[in-house]
């Protein structure tokens, strides 16, 4: 089947993103074609149950908090299984996504990683995206002196519900920034619109479409064709 086209973008989105002083995207599923969780999940042998997990806490069924924990808490990856990982899985990017985050940065806007999945993993996405790691806000995955899982970073703006949202209030305040826009595929990206926080949201369906997503986005796409189109004067 042919895959769904976007409308062209409201006059409004069109503006505030054409003069957006930072762009902040989430990583799984949008940024990146995977569920970065997931795959560590499967990775470390317990794939089928955390994706179980990761399903209900995007569809906002779960308290985060508790999803995150108890998906770690059954993955138990140690050090070596993480960098193991990290040195045999390059990021799979969307398609298009490089280019949108050049012609952002070409335009002057400010690019940020904004995620409930984990820095470790987020940090070669921000490489090959050129992106600062300082732009990352994510979880981070502690281990103990012997390599073992320990937990998580329990400071970390997205390690709880409506975190996307505190931390992208937290960029524009700290960075002094008048206008932001946030870009997801999930019910938590959405959140992000708020006072405060990001101006406009686009809903981005490139993986996942999420009903509630599309139908509260100011502009909602299905690839990144468009949104480069749309930063092309």
């Amino acid at each position: 089947s042919t895959p769904a086209s976007a409308a062209p973008p409201p006059a409004a989105v069109l503006e505030r993103l054409r003069a957006a002083d930072a762009v902040c995207f989430d990583v799984d599923s949008t940024v990146c074609t995977d569920e970065g969780i997931d795959e560590l999940a499967a990775a470390c042998g317990a794939g089928e149950a955390v994706a179980k997990l990761t399903a209900q806490a995007m569809g906002g069924t779960a308290d985060f908090r508790e999803a995150l924990s108890a998906r770690l808490g059954l993955i138990n990856p140690t050090r070596a299984q993480l960098e193991g990982y990290l040195s045999e899985h390059a990021p799979a990017l969307s398609p298009g996504i490089a280019e949108v985050v050049s012609a952002l940065q070409a335009r002057g806007a400010e690019v940020f990683l904004v995620s409930g999945g984990f820095t470790q993993m987020i940090g070669p996405v921000a490489d090959a995206l050129k992106v600062p790691r300082d732009n990352i806000f994510a979880n981070t995955i502690l281990f103990d002196e012997a390599g073992e899982y320990a937990g998580f970073d329990e400071e970390a703006f997205t390690s709880r519900s409506g975190g996307k949202a505190k931390a992208v209030a937290h960029i524009r305040a700290v960075r002094e920034y008048s206008r932001v826009v946030m870009v997801g595929d999930g019910a938590t990206d959405l959140e992000a619109r708020a006072e405060g926080g990001a101006e406009v949201f686009i809903g981005y369906g490139g993986v996942q479409v999420r009903d509630v997503v599309k139908e509260g986005a100011d502009w909602f796409i299905y690839g990144f064709d468009p949104f480069i189109d749309a930063l092309r004067d």
